[in-house]
């Protein structure tokens, strides 16, 4: 996962000239690390609707992205936290949604 690969996203899908994605970008970026700590804060409620409602959200930023693979897992735990899964390991799913994540975020 790179910033390169979501700024090819956001020209290809939303037509942005490259300038507008620059201006943008952070933002978004930014945005991104509010979910991120969001769902972590989450976590240590230990809250599966909170888990759920936050993985809802970062799912929904992360598919603005084009980060298709970490839309998928922030859907895992919105799902699960949903249905108040008591057999998934949530701290494993969000650490490695922060790994797959930082690359961007630095």
């Amino acid at each position: 996962m790179s910033v390169e690969r979501i700024k090819t996203h956001l020209a290809e899908h939303f037509h942005l000239a490259e300038e507008q994605i620059e201006i943008m970008l952070p933002t978004f970026i930014s945005t991104l690390e509010n979910h991120m700590k969001n769902l972590e804060d989450a976590l240590k409620e230990n809250n599966p609707d909170h888990i759920s409602r936050a993985g809802h959200k970062i799912k929904g930023a992360f598919l603005n992205l084009g980060l298709k693979e970490c839309a998928q897992l922030a859907f895992d735990i919105e799902e699960k936290g949903k249905v108040g899964d008591n057999t998934t390991d949530f701290s494993r799913l969000i650490h490695e949604l922060r790994a797959k994540v930082e690359p961007v975020l630095q």
